[in-house]
C-alpha cells in the first residue's frame, strides 16, 4: 500500500532540506516476494569520471543471459541520460543464500603487451570504469576490502576491476559477494493460510578478482552432474583445480562459507588479469534488516551514508542569507536614505516657485524624459532574450517544486529530465508572450521576425549543439547516443508543441497595449556625460555576478557533483531556498547597480541590468572551469562534452537572471518616477 503526506507536511520536510522520498514514493510500484521467488539482476550502462561517456554493458565480453539479452522499458528522460537497463544472467532467489555460483567462462581478449593495443576491457579498467548494477529498481552499492579498511560507497557503482599498484596491470573483478537486505512485510493482509512476503531494502556488491584454475565442462549433461546444492540454480560450466573454501565442491553445500577478503589473498592466489578466458562467479547473501522499511531504504543513497552532512547545506545557507542580508542593508542604507532624499529635493523644486531658481536639478531626475527610452541596440534580440528568461525561470522553479515535493525521484529514473523538457516546451506560451510585450513596448514593427526568433533562438542553439555532442557520442561508442528515431521526438516537441505556443503567447502580447510609464519620452535623446570608472562595464559585471555566485557556489558544487560524477542530489528542499536567494540578490545588485547609474545620467540601462543579472552564469562557467581539474579527464572528447554542456546550461542561466535583472530595473524605475512630479 502506498502512504500519502498532505502536501503541507511534504512542504514543510522539504524546507528542511529532507529528502521527501524518504517518506513517499509517487508512482513507484512496492514489490513484494515470497520464498524462493526469482528475482532479477539488472546491469545498466558503465559509467566512469574520466571519460563521462557512459558505455553499453554488452559491448564488452561479459556473460549474456541464455535468452538473450532483453532490455527494458526506457522513457526519453532514461534514453537521453544515457541509461540502458537491460537484462543479466545472474539469477537469484529470495532468501536463498547461494555460493559460488558459475555464470560463464568469458574470453577477455589477449593478454598486455608492450607496443600493443590493449584489448577492450583492459582500457575500461584502465578508464576506471564502473558497473551500475540494479535489483527490484535499487542501485548497487560498492563494498570494496583491502588490508586494512572496509569502504562502502553508495554511488558510482562498483568498478569493473583494477590496475595493480606493483606490476601496473589491469585485473577484472570476476567474481562478486551480492549482499541483499530484507524486511517482512508487515503491511499486507494476515490469514491462516498465507504465506509470508518480504521487500528487499538494500542491495550491495563486493567485487573480488580471482584466478580460478579449472577445466571447462564438455556438455550441459556434465555440468549439471556437478551440481552439489539443494538451491543451485545455473548448470556449471567449470570444475575448479583449486577452488577456494566458497566454491569448494567436496564441502557440503550447508556447510559452505560465503567469499570472504582472507579466501582471495590467501598464499598462493591471484588476480584474474584482464585477458584471455575468465570464469565469473557470484555469491548471494541474504541479511533481515527491520530497521530499515521499504519506503526509507533510498535514504543511504542520497544522503550518501552521511558523506555530506546535511550541516554543510546548512552552511551554504547561512552563508547566502549573510549576503543577501549585507546587501540588503546595504541598499536600503543607499537607496532609501537618498531617494527619500530626492525625492524631497525634486518636489521641493516643483512646487515652491520662490526658491526654485535657487535649486540646481541634478541626479537621475534629469533622465526622466530618456529613462524608458527603448534601447538603441537590438531591442528585439533583448526581448527574445527576456522571453527565453522567462521560460527558464518558470521551468527551474516549476522542476525545483515538483522534486521537493518528491514528485520527481531516482526510483523514477529519468523523470527529473523528461519534467524538465515538458515544462520547458509548455512554458514556450510565456516566452512568446513576453518577448511580445517587450518588444511592442520597444516599438518593434518586424513582429513576425521577432516570434519566429524567439521560438528557434535558444531551442535552436540546443538542438545544435546537441546534435555535435550526439555525433561525438557516436564516435565514442557511448550510450549517450541518440538514434535518427529519438531526435525526431525532440523535434515533434519543439516544432510540433513548444513553436505553436510561442506564436499563441504572442498573439496574445500583441493584442495588449504597451507597457504603460509614468513619464513621457522625449523625440530627442539626451548627451550622456563622462561616466565614473566603476560605472564602467567590466566593473559592474564582475561585482553585479560575483555576489550572486557567492550566495550559491556551495549548492553548485554539489549539483555539479552529481551531474559529472555520478552523485545522487536530492536536497531539493535546501536547492528552492538557495534559489530564491539567487533570485532575490541578483534583483537586488541590479536594481543598485541601476540606481548608480541613473544618477550618473546614463539611461541606457536595458542591456546593463540584463548584463549585470545575467554575468553570475559567467561566474558559474569559471568555476565549472576549476571544478572540470577534478575529474581527471584526458581526452579532447571529453573537454568538448564538459564544456559544451556546460555552456549551454550557462547561456540559459544568462537568460534567466538577465530577465531577473530587467524586470525588477524596471519595476524600480516606474515605482520612483511615479513618485516624484515632473513639469
Amino acid at each position: 500500500m502506498k502512504k500519502c503526506l498532505g502536501s503541507s507536511g511534504l512542504l514543510a520536510l522539504a524546507l528542511l532540506g529532507r529528502p521527501i522520498m524518504a517518506y513517499y514514493l509517487p508512482g513507484v510500484n512496492i514489490h513484494s516476494f515470497q520464498e524462493g521467488d526469482e528475482i532479477k539482476l539488472k546491469v545498466n550502462k558503465m559509467t566512469s569520471t574520466q571519460t563521462q561517456f557512459p558505455l553499453d554493458y554488452y559491448k564488452f565480453p561479459f556473460c549474456q543471459p541464455k535468452d538473450g539479452v532483453k532490455m527494458d522499458n526506457e522513457n526519453l528522460g532514461e534514453f537521453l541520460e544515457g541509461d540502458r537497463i537491460e537484462s543479466s544472467p545472474y539469477l537469484l532467489k529470495m532468501k536463498q543464500d547461494m555460493f559460488c555460483e558459475q555464470v560463464c567462462v568469458a574470453n577477455l581478449g589477449r593478454g598486455e603487451q608492450p607496443h600493443l593495443n590493449s584489448n577492450k576491457m583492459v582500457k575500461v579498467i584502465r578508464k576506471n570504469y564502473h558497473n551500475n548494477w540494479i535489483v527490484d529498481n535499487l542501485s548497487a552499492a560498492s563494498k570494496i576490502e583491502n588490508d586494512e579498511v572496509v569502504t562502502t560507497r553508495y554511488w558510482q557503482g562498483f568498478p569493473v576491476g583494477f590496475v595493480a599498484d606493483d606490476n601496473k596491470k589491469a585485473y577484472i573483478h570476476n567474481h562478486v559477494n551480492i549482499e541483499l537486505f530484507y524486511h517482512k512485510a508487515t503491511d499486507l493482509p494476515v490469514g491462516e493460510n498465507s504465506i509470508p512476503e518480504y521487500r528487499i531494502v538494500k542491495f550491495m556488491v563486493e567485487p573480488f578478482s580471482i584466478k580460478h584454475d579449472y577445466d571447462a565442462t564438455e556438455t550441459e549433461d556434465d555440468s549439471e552432474s556437478l551440481a552439489t546444492g539443494p538451491d543451485h540454480l545455473l548448470p556449471l560450466v567449470a570444475k575448479i583445480a583449486n577452488p577456494i573454501a566458497s566454491c569448494d565442491s567436496s564441502i557440503p553445500y550447508s556447510e559452505r562459507l560465503h567469499t570472504t577478503y582472507n579466501m582471495v589473498v590467501e598464499t598462493g592466489r591471484e588476480p584474474q588479469p584482464a585477458s584471455g578466458k575468465a570464469l565469473f562467479t557470484y555469491d548471494v547473501t541474504w541479511t533481515e534488516d527491520p530497521t530499515t522499511t521499504w519506503a526509507s531504504r533510498w535514504d543511504v543513497y542520497l544522503n550518501m551514508n552521511g558523506a555530506i552532512p546535511a550541516k554543510v547545506h546548512w552552511v551554504s545557507i547561512f552563508n547566502s542569507m549573510v549576503i543577501v542580508f549585507v546587501l540588503s542593508a546595504m541598499i536600503a542604507a543607499i537607496l532609501v536614505r537618498n531617494l527619500r532624499r530626492d525625492f524631497a529635493r525634486y518636489n521641493k523644486l516643483a512646487t515652491d516657485e520662490e526658491k526654485a531658481e535657487d535649486l540646481e536639478e541634478f541626479g537621475w531626475k534629469l533622465v526622466h524624459a530618456d529613462v524608458f527610452r527603448p534601447p538603441s541596440t537590438y531591442p528585439m534580440l533583448l526581448s527574445v532574450g527576456c522571453g527565453t528568461g522567462a521560460q527558464i525561470l518558470l521551468m527551474v522553479f516549476f522542476t525545483v517544486i515538483f522534486a521537493a515535493l518528491g514528485l520527481l525521484n531516482p526510483a523514477r529514473r529519468g523523470t527529473l529530465l523528461m519534467a524538465e523538457m515538458i515544462i520547458f516546451v509548455l512554458m514556450g506560451g510565456v516566452n512568446g508572450f513576453v518577448t511580445a510585450c517587450l518588444y511592442k513596448t520597444f516599438k518593434g514593427k518586424a513582429w513576425q521576425q521577432a516570434t519566429t526568433m524567439t521560438a528557434v533562438f535558444f531551442p535552436g542553439v540546443l538542438f545544435a549543439s546537441f546534435i555535435f555532442l550526439n555525433i561525438l557520442a557516436w564516435s565514442q561508442d557511448s550510450t549517450d547516443r541518440v538514434p535518427f528515431t529519438t531526435l525526431l521526438v525532440l523535434i515533434v516537441l519543439w516544432f510540433g508543441i513548444s513553436t505553436p505556443l510561442v506564436f499563441v503567447g504572442a498573439y496574445f502580447g500583441y493584442k495588449r497595449d504597451a507597457i504603460e510609464f509614468p513619464v513621457n519620452t522625449s523625440s530627442i535623446p539626451r548627451q550622456i556625460p563622462d561616466q565614473p570608472w566603476f560605472m564602467g562595464l567590466p566593473f559592474t559585471l564582475f561585482v553585479g555576478g560575483i555576489l550572486p555566485f557567492g550566495s550559491c557556489f556551495v549548492e553548485l558544487y554539489y549539483i555539479l557533483a552529481s551531474v559529472w560524477q555520478e552523485y545522487y542530489y536530492y536536497v531539493f528542499g535546501f536547492l528552492l531556498m538557495v534559489f530564491f536567494i539567487l533570485l532575490v540578490t541578483c534583483a537586488e545588485i541590479t536594481v543598485l547597480f541601476t540606481y548608480f547609474q541613473l544618477c550618473s545620467e546614463n539611461y541606457h540601462w536595458w542591456w546593463r541590468a540584463f548584463g549585470n543579472a545575467g554575468s553570475t552564469a559567467i561566474w558559474v562557467f569559471l568555476y565549472s572551469m576549476v571544478y572540470f581539474q577534478q575529474l581527471q579527464a584526458n581526452t579532447m572528447a571529453t573537454y568538448f562534452l564538459y564544456f559544451g554542456y556546460t555552456g549551454l546550461v550557462c547561456l540559459g542561466m544568462f537568460c534567466m537572471m538577465g530577465f531577473v535583472g530587467v524586470a525588477c530595473s524596471l519595476w524600480f524605475n516606474k515605482v520612483i518616477f511615479a513618485s516624484i512630479k515632473i513639469d
